[in-house]
Formats: C-alpha cells, structure tokens, sequence
C-alpha cells in the first residue's frame, strides 16, 4: 500500500464564541484522516459538520488548536515560515464562492499568473506560456484574460479559481463545494472539468460537496462527518451500497435518483439544529439515531476499522 500523500492525526480545532460569556466550541474533534496519491475523496456531512474547518486545517491556512499534519510524511507544524511557503506550491485549495476568492481589482491573466509572480515561477514568457496552457485546461477562450471577475459567468469565475489553483502543478487539490454556487448545467460542466484535470495533471484530490451526485459521480472514497468528527470512511462503491453508519443512510435517504442531474444539490436534512454541547456524554447522533441503544448515551463510540478499508463509529460494529 502507497503511503498517505495527506495524513492527519488527531486534529482539533475550538473556537470562542460569546461576548462576556465565551464558551469554547469544538468544531474538529480528533480526526483521524489518510488520503493515498492518486484519491479523489468526498467529504461530505451537512452544514456546521466541521468539513471547511478541517480542510484549512490540514492546508495550514488556519492553525489547528491540537494534533498532526503530515504531507508526504513532513509534518508541517515542523517547517520555518520560509518552508511551509514553499511547500505551499505541492497543496492547492478551490473555494466555494468564486466571485469572492478573486481579486475584483484584477484581470483574468493577473489572477492566474499571481502564484507564479509570488513563486518566482519561470521568466515572464514562460508564465504566459503557462497561462494560456492553463486557460485552455480548464477551457477559457484566451480572449478573457483582460476581463475582471465582475465581467465573467459564475462558471467562468470558477474555472478561473481552478486554472489559478492548477498554477503551480500542485500534488494535491481540495475543492471546496466547488459547484454549489452554480447553475445544475454549470455543475456537470466543473464535475467533468474537475475529473479531466485529475487525469491529465495526476492530482489527488478531496471534494467538499453537498451535492451526494457530486461524490458518486467523482469520488474513489468517501469520509463522512458529523458535529467535528469522522463517523464513517470507506470506497464510494461500498458506502452507496452499503451504508454503515445511521447518519450516512440518513444522507443517502436524502439523495435524488442518481441518473437525473435535474436537482441543484442533495440537501442534507438538518437533524440536530442546536448548539454543539461537546461536555454532553455518548454519541453525539445518539439523540437522532434509530437504533441507538443504552450505551450510546454513555460514550463516545471510536471509529475503527470493520473491514479493509471501512471504518465506522458506531457501538453496533
């Protein structure tokens, strides 16, 4: 077995919230996580599950508050300022509103070209040489490349976010609901992009979705989480088969037919609207799970491993 290209172990991220009254809330609760080269993983959960928070996390773009990063075995809470700049070239991240990631004040090229001007990519005629192989990538007339963001269609303004994040020919590629703020036809335009470039360039990539469509469609595994941690984990052909978790068929409940692409996202139903209360013992779907028993009230079940491959929290495996 390949070793993981992205691992983290034991991740946690808290934040304060309140005024005079701060509470701690634990937004990523000690998430165990390895992503093989060559994966496309689906992350998926509903709104305030932690998915975000963990993704910036394991790119550093936000300080976990305990636990490990490791990208192709370098820990990266161990590397200087200088370094971890660096190593920023091999991770990449797409994010979820396309007009709000982009410059207003910029041209398409500029935007594009800015990794490779900051990086100190090549000499000027190989950058542009570069941006017109990335705009044909991800299939941008070249005559865009003097239009701002505020000129282009919400699909343009994504590819965009994609060539930019392709800029450096990173290792590993997270996109962040990269397709919840188009239209359903744009949608299957970024999907079958997003698949084209994983192919062409070799990317590993995760993909932050709502959109259940999205992960069958895309994705080589699935993790699933629920209030900060990860409550099932398994090859997408086994999880839409064979659901293990009682959230994850609650998701799958959730999905429209498969063949349609008449449906803009799988809304996740939200089964648990309150605040998180991480002092509270069991497990945290406990108060929502069907077949709970007397012992999921009282601790939190580990997420191990049942089969190669799958792993499931839950007491009833």
């Amino acid at each position: 077995m390949n070793s993981p290209l992205l691992e983290i172990r034991g991740l946690c991220k808290n934040f304060v919230t309140g005024g005079f009254f701060q509470k701690t809330v634990r937004v990523v609760d000690h998430v165990d996580l390895a992503v093989a080269p060559g994966e496309i993983r689906g992350l998926v959960g509903e709104s305030g599950s932690g998915k975000t928070t963990l993704a910036r996390c394991s790119l550093r773009l936000m300080e976990p508050s305990s636990g490990s990063v490791f990208f192709d075995g370098i820990d990266l809470a161990t590397l200087s300022s200088a370094a971890l700049r660096n190593k920023r070239r091999e991770f990449q991240m797409v994010f979820q509103d396309p007009y709000a990631s982009l410059n207003p004040a910029m041209f398409v090229e500029e935007i594009i070209l800015e990794p490779l001007r900051i990086h100190r990519v090549g000499t000027q005629q190989e950058q542009h040489r570069r941006l017109r192989e990335l705009m044909n990538a991800v299939s941008l007339d070249e005559s865009l490349m003097k239009r701002k963001p505020s000129e282009l269609s919400g699909g343009q303004q994504q590819r965009v976010g994609i060539a930019r994040a392709l800029a450096l020919s990173p290792r590993l590629l997270v996109a962040d609901e990269p397709v919840s703020a188009l239209d359903v036809s744009v949608q299957a335009q970024i999907l079958n992009l997003l698949s084209d470039l994983k192919r062409r360039y070799e990317l590993t990539l995760i993909l932050i979705a709502h959109s259940l469509y999205a992960v069958h469609y895309l994705c080589t595994h699935v993790s699933v989480m629920y209030r900060g941690r990860i409550v099932e984990d398994a090859p997408a052909p086994i999880f839409f088969r064979e659901p293990k978790h009682p959230y994850s068929r609650l998701l799958l409940d959730s999905m429209p037919v498969l063949d349609q692409l008449r449906q803009s996202s799988a809304r996740i139903p939200k089964v648990d609207t309150g605040l998180r209360d991480d002092s509270r013992p069991g497990c945290p779907f406990f108060a929502n799970c069907p077949l709970s028993f007397a012992q999921c009230g009282q601790d939190k079940p580990p997420l191990k491993e049942i089969a190669p491959g799958e792993r499931v929290a839950c007491f009833r495996y």
